[in-house]
């Protein structure tokens, strides 16, 4: 057994899955890590609901024991942990090398089909995240969710929504050490004096965990917001529905003048998404700098700078800051000493909406996040306690993007449900056109009404209202091509834009446009 014989399959394929109307008659089973584990989703009669089975090889006793001995030797000999997921190539030929040698030293022989299952065992609990390995790699999972000891780990499913598994942490200990493993992967640090744990893992996923009882009652407990691998673009969600080549085309021209944008919404309804979609269209050259609590903006920009927060540590002081703590505000005020042409910050919460404000009333292009259903709702948060902004600055921010999420047992949609563009603010009064919105009968987005911002663009830059009219109706053209032709990878994508700003007209002509 010296030569290398334990792989793990790429799964690069998604299948194609039928959809949940008769949820009934479903009964799917596709490839998560193959050939070793399987995802099944399937109509339980007895439970009257849909359920997802992750299904793994099943080991006898003595292959158990086995395992448990290779795993404590493992221990002893190395701690794999600690090596970024990257390396996994290497990792696994230098596990096996000391896998074999542990059998050897053990006096241990296998069947090729029994060392193969300890293998993917060790694989799935050292380089992996243990139970929930499999769901990691699971394309249509958009949320991994463990609310204690003794209960089914859940998941969002892309197709089908919250889904129960057969996933349970049954062990204190086990799940104790789990989540000591995702503040571990996240370069995080979490305890019994600091049970909150909030980190990115390795491929961009969220985490949110929590330590101990006495904050969950259920003891600890999980929650792992994934993203995919590669970001998407905004031709993946012209293709989605979630807005349209004009709705894009639109934003583009905006962000290229500098306007001011804010992706607002509820939770999960696609914001950050959304945003990441929008910042393909920065011009290539621009300074730009991303401010966020974890990691979750992707650029193909060279001269972007993304910074992140710090949790500090000790005795807060009287201010109720920890020693060595960096906040959102701390960097935000920082960012601007940077000479930024565009300043995103992933959400926006507290007293750092007050320094990216005045940063727009400056002239400083600014994106971010926020939590709010609409735009009353956005401004009069902002106008109030803990924020406090005055209208005048509120003013500063041209144009709102407003996301919804539609959950059903038939449908699943993320969509724009509409584009406010911000005229004035008169204390709670609101001066704002919305020229595009979307029908949620007829799951259609449309433009309702001329373009406020073509008038601002105007009576900065000169340039004729026509001609921006026009220009929108070749970028629309442009997007929606390459949403037909199904050109949407975030390399493919962000290569056509920054083309087109550096030679429109070859770009145009290369898509059959002019």
């Amino acid at each position: 057994m010296a030569e290398s014989i334990f792989k793990i399959e790429s799964n690069l394929k998604i299948y194609d899955l039928p959809d949940g109307k008769d949820r009934t008659k479903i009964n799917v089973r596709y490839p998560l890590l193959p050939p070793y584990a399987y995802a099944r989703i399937y109509w339980s009669d007895e439970r009257k609901e849909l359920l997802y089975s992750v299904e793994e090889p099943e080991l006898k006793d003595s292959e158990k024991e086995i395992l448990r001995l290779v795993m404590l030797a493992l221990e002893e000999m190395i701690n794999i942990s600690l090596v970024k997921i990257e390396k996994a190539n290497q990792i696994l030929q230098y596990l096996e090398k000391n896998v074999q040698a542990i059998l050897i030293e053990l006096g241990t022989s296998v069947s090729r089909e029994t060392y193969l299952k300890i293998m993917y065992y060790i694989f799935r609990n050292s380089v992996g995240l243990n139970k929930i390995e499999p769901l990691l790699n699971d394309y249509y999972i958009e949320d991994i969710e463990c609310n204690g000891l003794q209960f089914p780990v859940y998941i969002v499913h892309r197709k089908y929504e919250n889904l129960r598994t057969n996933v349970i942490f049954r062990e204190i200990q086990e799940l104790t050490d789990f989540v000591e493993k995702l503040a571990q992967k996240c370069g995080r640090y979490v305890s019994y004096a600091k049970p909150l744990l909030d980190g990115t893992l390795p491929d961009g996923s969220r985490v949110n965990a929590t330590y101990t009882e006495d904050i969950t009652t259920r003891g600890p407990t999980f929650t792992i917001r994934k993203f995919t691998k590669e970001p998407w673009t905004p031709i993946h969600l012209i293709n989605f529905g979630t807005a349209t080549a004009q709705t894009f085309a639109y934003l583009w021209l905006g962000i290229e003048h500098k306007f001011n944008f804010m992706v607002i919404g509820e939770t999960a309804s696609g914001k950050t998404t959304f945003l990441n979609s929008m910042l393909s269209f920065i011009p290539p050259d621009a300074r730009v700098v991303s401010i966020e609590d974890t990691r979750e903006l992707n650029l193909s920009h060279d001269n972007w700078m993304p910074t992140v927060t710090r949790s500090g540590f000790g005795i807060p002081n009287l201010a109720g800051k920890e020693y060595g703590e960096i906040t959102l505000f701390d960097l935000l005020k920082e960012s601007f000493r940077q000479a930024p042409d565009y300043v995103i910050v992933g959400e926006i919460r507290g007293n750092e909406a007050f320094v990216l404000f005045q940063g727009m009333a400056s002239g400083h292009s600014s994106f971010g996040t926020f939590h709010a259903g609409s735009v009353v709702t956005l401004v009069r948060r902002l106008e109030t306690p803990p924020i406090n902004l005055s209208a005048s600055l509120i003013e500063s921010l041209d144009v709102v993007c407003v996301m919804t999420h539609i959950k059903g047992t038939t449908r699943n949609l993320r969509r724009m449900k509409e584009l406010v563009e911000i005229k004035d603010v008169k204390g709670e009064e609101i001066n704002s056109n919305t020229p595009i919105q979307w029908d949620p009968a007829t799951d259609k987005i449309t433009q309702k009404g001329e373009f406020y911002l073509f008038q601002k663009i105007t009576s900065r830059t000169g340039i004729p209202n026509q001609e921006l009219k026009k220009e929108l109706e070749l970028r629309t053209k442009l997007l929606q091509i390459l949403a037909d032709k199904k050109i949407q990878g975030f390399k493919e994508v962000n290569r056509v834009i920054q083309d087109y700003y550096s030679d429109r007209d070859k770009v145009l002509k290369e898509f059959g446009i002019i």
